[in-house]
């Protein structure tokens, strides 16, 4: 597997730990990535699994708020805060490179209400993850997420994040049809950690409906040209959910994916 690709726990819907690592040992990839439920009190099973398999933590993806709306009240802070902490601390400790978030939902607010109230509360999370060494990003969602998300085009991601102080993941499932999205990534590119990969068919229309990167009829390759063009190095994990994973078996599509996307990079870099 090419060494810049990374595969979620996203790929293997209601997998635990004990079975993540039997699909990571078939796939055999250098990075993997996983949500912050997986991670107990306990670290030494991913400790000893990223080990054994010789697998590089690359991110946790986090829900902040846990697909609820926002809070105004910052007594209702602490609570989000400290979760968001224990994940770093986490994945500081497994030698980590990022966790990415979800928001919080609106919650009756306009964007700009909500993306406010949103900076201030992460705020000593972001300063807490740059001191353990941890990049905390925002990534970007289709709006049928907006009960637990603010940010629903890379342009509103990558706003809030400058207004955050935090990274980007760019989904490009989520961006592709963007106008003017050369030019957002490259604005984004600098702030940008993860990069997430996969595929959509024309006339799909049930959530989720990803596909195998190739299957479909987003332009990878002109978009991840873009991305590397811009100058990022990072990862581009893998996040494959819907009834055509689920048909062809989640372990064979994430297989067929990374060779797909490492097909696309030998190609590009």
């Amino acid at each position: 597997m090419h060494p810049r690709i990374s595969v979620n726990s996203l790929c293997f819907p209601g997998a635990d730990l004990a079975a993540m690592e039997q699909h990571w040992r078939a796939l055999s990839p250098d990075r993997v990535s996983f949500v912050s439920h997986l991670l107990g009190p306990d670290l030494e099973q991913p400790r000893r699994i990223l080990a054994d398999g010789g697998h590089r933590l690359e991110a946790v993806t986090h829900l902040f708020y846990e697909v609820q709306n926002l809070d105004r009240d910052p007594q209702r802070w602490a609570a989000e805060r400290a979760r968001l902490d224990r994940v770093v601390d986490a994945v500081a400790e497994l030698g980590g490179r990022s966790v990415y978030l979800m928001t919080g939902g609106h919650a009756g607010m306009t964007w700009e209400e909500a993306a406010a109230c949103f900076a201030e509360a992460v705020a000593p999370c972001v300063d807490h993850a740059a001191a353990a060494g941890v990049r905390l990003m925002i990534e970007t969602t289709s709006p049928f997420y907006a009960d637990g998300h603010l940010t629903h085009t890379l342009r509103d991601t990558v706003r809030l994040a400058e207004l955050a102080g935090t990274g980007v993941c760019i989904d490009i499932w989520a961006t592709w049809t963007e106008a003017g999205l050369q030019e957002t990534i490259a604005r984004a590119a600098g702030r940008c950690d993860l990069v997430q990969v996969s595929d959509y068919v024309y006339g799909d229309r049930a959530m989720p409906c990803r596909a195998v990167p190739g299957d479909g009829d987003i332009p990878l390759e002109r978009i991840l040209g873009w991305i590397l063009d811009a100058g990022y190095t990072g990862a581009f994990d893998l996040e494959l959910i819907g009834p055509r994973i689920d048909a062809e078996g989640h372990r064979a599509a994430a297989a067929r994916a990374a060779a797909a996307v490492g097909d696309l990079l030998d190609r590009l870099t």
